[in-house]
């Protein structure tokens, strides 16, 4: 019973799995699984980063442009329960070089792997990338670059869009960037961009110096008497607050791509390089309301040198970022990333008539199911583990009786005397137990004294009555469990019809509700709730046929144990009954 129990149970988990990672939608005709992996084998983030823009980069070595739209505006992106729908916003998506750059917005980025669905496939798919959602609203300025030559475009919601052009080039850490050196990219002065005396904020770009000169600016704010000022000396990167710089820390190269990031909390502003901490100042920004600038310093004649080089993928933020999300930004940004794990393609085989009815389901219907499911495991154990039982027993009896009939003429107990029965007979044959017991009671009498050789009515009486008590607890322990047969046979059809109507009044309330009543809305409803009924008569009728086969099994072992009953007695009766010893006595006169 036990092993049964197990194949069913290893049976059901193969089931689960496709259960619990039903499509999404049947529309799309490929996914892709992606694994978002912070732990120590992926991107070794070191906690929780929160909710994060994560870079997912496609190219012809982990995804097959062919089955994807031109634009890629049927990519969509989706939680590992399978429903939830993840925001993201396409940077670029390039079919015939086979390269595409997908900002996408995980809700919750830990050291724990979790996965993402990848949905593609769809022509009749409407646009749904969007980085204004994609970005949390911390965020007032985000800048890709993807466009050529052209004032750089926020984004954000906040619309902070560069005022002035840049250098397009090809070929950066991210797609492409910009190239600075004398001109500087200016920041327009809007609310989301001012800074508040003691504020939070966050700056975060990936440069690239041609140069290690002195005092290069890579991001400069004035105003008010107060500045803030991000840029390398040297190739040491540097944060410089109301005249304050910070003390040299990890330096960068030359011509090689490096992520810098500067962040204050109110107390101190912070410098990473590489996403990780390099050098604190303990200060406090001061407010400002004056345009920014990338690449120069905002004041005239200011000692500060332009930065000469290649930037890319600069934010800022209303808040101080935590250290894992810039490292993760650092990590799963640059080419060598291991945050983001690919699967293997799936194809989805399109959905059949009663695939749709599944999905139609309300949470009533799949109580009912997952009831009637466990009726069903339970009945189909039983009906195996009895017809493996009343087979073992049949043949168990069939031998026995061979041997029994082979010492006729012998004394009864010869056979048990014998061991010529094998244990497993005694074991499986409710005939050698009936037999057993019968050669006990004869033992019994024989060692009080008795007359054996001459054994009355009273005594085969005694005998058969015995017999008859075995034969009572071999019924019993046939019809064990039987009753739940009856019991399933009887109920499913019922636990189904309560789950139709449940459905069935859920689909006109609905209905009624949304002043829709059509065959469209009611139909996938209908056939819903009426799947409960077919899955109990699903059920119930197997049980049935099991029980009828397995009563009709039962009802010949107990025949046979009757006759053998009868047979034993009136063998005893006739070779040591009284009427054998009268006749020995005449024989002797």
């Amino acid at each position: 019973m036990r092993r049964i129990l197990f194949l069913m149970l290893a049976l059901a988990s193969t089931l689960l799995p496709n259960l619990a990672h039903a499509w999404w939608q049947p529309d799309w005709a490929y996914r892709k699984p992606i694994t978002i992996d912070g732990g120590p084998k992926g991107g070794a983030i070191g906690g929780d980063a929160g909710r994060t823009p994560v870079l997912v980069r496609l190219h012809t070595g982990n995804f097959n442009f062919q089955d994807v739209n031109e634009s890629g505006n049927d990519l969509r992106f989706v939680g590992a329960d399978d429903k939830t729908v993840l925001n993201y916003q396409i940077e670029q998506f390039d079919p015939l070089l086979g390269i595409a750059l997908v900002w996408v917005d995980v809700p919750a980025l830990t050291a724990a792997p979790q996965q993402l669905w990848m949905y593609y496939g769809n022509p009749k798919a409407p646009a749904y990338g969007n980085g204004q959602r994609t970005f949390d609203s911390d965020y007032t300025l985000v800048y890709h670059f993807s466009e050529a030559n052209v004032p750089p475009r926020d984004s954000t919601a906040y619309g902070n869009h560069g005022q002035t052009a840049v250098v397009s080039i090809d070929g950066t850490v991210i797609g492409k960037g910009a190239k600075l050196g004398g001109v500087p990219l200016m920041l327009p002065a809007t609310p989301s961009l001012e800074m508040t005396a003691g504020g939070k904020f966050t700056f975060s770009a990936w440069v690239r110096p041609e140069k290690l000169g002195p005092n290069q600016v890579i991001y400069s704010r004035r105003g008010n008497g107060a500045e803030l000022l991000i840029g390398v000396d040297a190739g040491v990167p540097f944060v410089q607050v109301n005249g304050k710089r910070s003390s040299p820390g990890q330096p960068i190269q030359a011509g090689q791509w490096s992520h810098i990031a500067v962040k204050g909390d109110g107390q101190n502003v912070a410098l990473l390089v590489g996403g990780r901490p390099s050098v604190a100042l303990p200060a406090s920004l001061s407010a400002m309301n004056a345009s920014a600038a990338i690449g120069s310093d905002t004041e005239a004649g200011s000692s500060m040198a332009p930065f000469a080089g290649a930037i890319d993928e600069v934010r800022l933020s209303r808040v101080a970022r935590p250290d894992a999300l810039l490292l993760a930004d650092a990590v799963t940004q640059g080419g060598d990333s291991h945050l983001v794990a690919f699967g293997v393609d799936e194809k989805q085989a399109g959905k059949s008539h009663f695939g749709f009815i599944l999905a139609a389901m309300p949470l009533d219907a799949w109580v009912v199911v997952i009831v009637l499911g466990l009726m069903m495991f339970l009945s189909w154990a039983i009906m195996i583990s009895k017809g493996r039982f009343y087979a073992a027993t049949s043949r168990a009896n069939a031998i026995f009786m061979n041997l029994f009939h082979e010492t006729a003429g012998a004394s009864l107990d010869q056979l048990g005397r014998s061991n010529k029965v094998p244990e497993q007979i005694k074991q499986d044959s409710s005939l050698w137990r009936l037999y057993d017991v019968a050669v006990d009671e004869m033992r019994r009498r024989h060692d009080r004294g008795y007359d054996m050789t001459s054994v009355s009515a009273a005594t085969i009486d005694a005998i058969r009555a015995a017999m008859d008590g075995v034969m009572v607890r071999e019924n019993e322990r046939m019809a064990k469990r039987m009753i739940w047969l009856s019991t399933t046979i009887e109920g499913a059809p019922y636990v189904g019809l309560f789950g139709t109507v449940i459905g069935i009044m859920l689909v006109f309330v609905v209905a009624a509700m949304a002043g829709a009543v059509d065959i469209n809305s009611v139909a996938p409803g209908m056939a819903a709730a009426l799947l409960c009924t077919a899955a109990g008569l699903g059920v119930a009728i197997p049980a049935l046929f099991g029980y009828n086969w397995l009563g009709s099994r039962a009802d010949a072992i107990g025949a046979d144990m009757a006759v053998f009953v009868d047979e034993f007695a009136t063998r005893l009766a006739e070779e040591q009954g009284d009427g054998r010893h009268l006749r020995a006595v005449q024989l002797q006169a």
